[in-house]
């Protein structure tokens, strides 16, 4: 079946389910947990989900219909969809709510099989490439009473025009591939997501001036690799009718109305020059990169099978800041990996002070069964994981806050997103968040601002 064929049975599902619903005035929760490609995959849920004639709510006490999106990147993922389950049990029980769950953890067989011995009042599996069937699955449900398990072991395809209700009226994120191809020792992604699979750039600009017309100002593009962007669907192609992440780019950049583009995460391995000659002369282009490093040992990279040395990581860096004198950088780093020496520790610590981080993301090794550091000898007690990790915040708040104050009394760009109290806030370009006192009304704008102070990390600014 064409993907375009399946995509007009679903929406015929969504029509039956409409129906069995009227003037029910039936509620929904989604409990969304891991990245932003999940956060997306939640919106289009929620955009087939309302279709149906569901409402949003954000209390599961109140929901007729409760979806879990989960994600298995963190063994803690494991601990709270088990938590938030015991506590609907009750719920399921007296109110007959129906519960559906869905994402990477769906894709792991010994998940299945602990919801099956332990929490068997679920009404629906769903997996990564099953998404888009989930109007099917729910009108099979209602209709059939029984457990309905959706769930694929291979590849999924790109399936367009699925509805989609966003979370946001500002700032939205576009999906433009699936998938991993590069099988980190530490990653599940690969295994439950797939291999990777790109999205025609016809399809992802179309979404992307929609959104323009709609009032969208900052667009993030999202992958697991975004720099391999069309590298699978160019092997077969001629040299000139290759399509690239940076031809991407370049085509979003002409998009009218789009005043911001971001995109994550790019692999070091894949960052070309072509991409680094878009950024340096794109105004649009967020001139902050996030550049997930994982580790300052050049042997714990082997070991994770990152595919490039500490020495090519700093090159890369070196190179993009020539080119672009006022970039920040962003990154990723794993404590704790199986085998990490105090050595290679303080090797990765010296190696972040060196480049000096706009923000360091630090993350805690967590095992995951049906990797290959998962069986690694010398896996690091979490006493230890805790130990280097607080180092490494401490380190980042400290870098954070020496780039915060030399940005006092400047004068700067920010789109405001939101009222917090008495301040309107929102980020600028290089990802700053600004906090701006004023009686004027000014969400969903971008203004310029001078810097005036930073108090505890709060950076203060008033409008010019």
């Amino acid at each position: 079946m064409s993907e375009d064929i399946e995509i007009k049975e679903q929406k015929d599902y969504i029509e039956k389910v409409k129906k069995i619903n009227q003037d029910k005035k039936l509620k929904y929760t989604i409990l969304t947990m891991g990245c932003q490609l999940n956060e997306n995959d939640s919106e289009k849920l929620s955009g087939m989900i309302e279709n149906m004639g569901y409402k949003r709510v954000q209390d599961t006490n109140e929901a007729d219909l409760v979806v879990f999106n989960t994600c298995c990147v963190r063994e803690n993922a494991e601990d709270k969809l088990f938590g938030k389950l015991g506590e609907l049990k009750k719920e399921k029980q007296e109110r007959g709510i129906i519960i559906a769950i869905g994402g990477c953890m769906m894709q792991e067989k010994h998940i299945q099989e602990k919801l099956h011995k332990s929490y068997p009042f679920f009404d629906i599996i769903f997996g990564t490439h099953t998404l888009h069937k989930f109007p099917e699955d729910l009108y099979k449900a209602l209709e059939e009473k029984r457990k309905i398990e959706d769930v694929l072991d291979i590849d999924g395809k790109v399936y367009e025009g699925i509805p989609i209700k966003r979370n946001d009226n500002l700032k939205a994120s576009v999906t433009i591939m699936y998938g991993c191809n590069n099988f980190c020792t530490y990653c599940i992604v690969p295994y439950v997501r797939g291999r990777e699979r790109s999205r025609k750039p016809e399809d992802i600009i179309k979404e992307v001036k929609e959104l323009a017309q709609k009032g969208y100002k900052e667009i993030t593009l999202l992958g697991q690799n975004v720099n391999s962007y069309m590298q699978s669907e160019n092997k077969t192609k001629r040299e000139e009718e290759k399509y690239t992440f940076a031809n991407l780019l370049e085509d979003i950049d002409k998009i009218e109305g789009i005043e911001r583009i971001r995109f994550v995460s790019p692999h070091p391995k894949d960052f070309t020059n072509d991409v680094i000659e878009q950024i340096k002369k794109s105004e649009k282009i967020c001139k902050i990169i996030h550049l997930p490093l994982q580790s300052g040992s050049t042997n714990i990279l082997k070991k994770m099978n990152r595919k490039y040395t500490k020495e090519q990581y700093l090159e890369l860096a070196e190179k993009i800041k020539r080119e672009i004198p006022n970039v920040v950088f962003s990154t990723d780093i794993i404590v704790g990996f199986p085998g990490e020496t105090e050595e290679e520790f303080e090797t990765t610590y010296k190696f972040l002070k060196e480049i000096k981080f706009y923000k360091i993301h630090v993350f805690k090794y967590s095992k995951r069964k049906g990797t290959k550091a998962a069986i690694m000898p010398n896996q690091i007690l979490h006493e230890k994981q805790n130990e280097r990790s607080n180092k490494l915040i401490e380190l980042s708040n400290k870098v954070q806050e020496q780039y915060n104050k030399q940005y006092i009394g400047k004068q700067i760009q920010v789109l405001i997103e939101e009222k917090e109290g008495k301040y309107y806030k929102g980020h600028t370009s290089n990802y700053m968040m600004i906090y701006v006192e004023t009686q004027k009304n000014l969400e969903n704008q971008i203004i310029d601002v001078k810097i005036t102070k930073n108090e505890q990390n709060k950076i203060i600014a008033e409008i010019i």
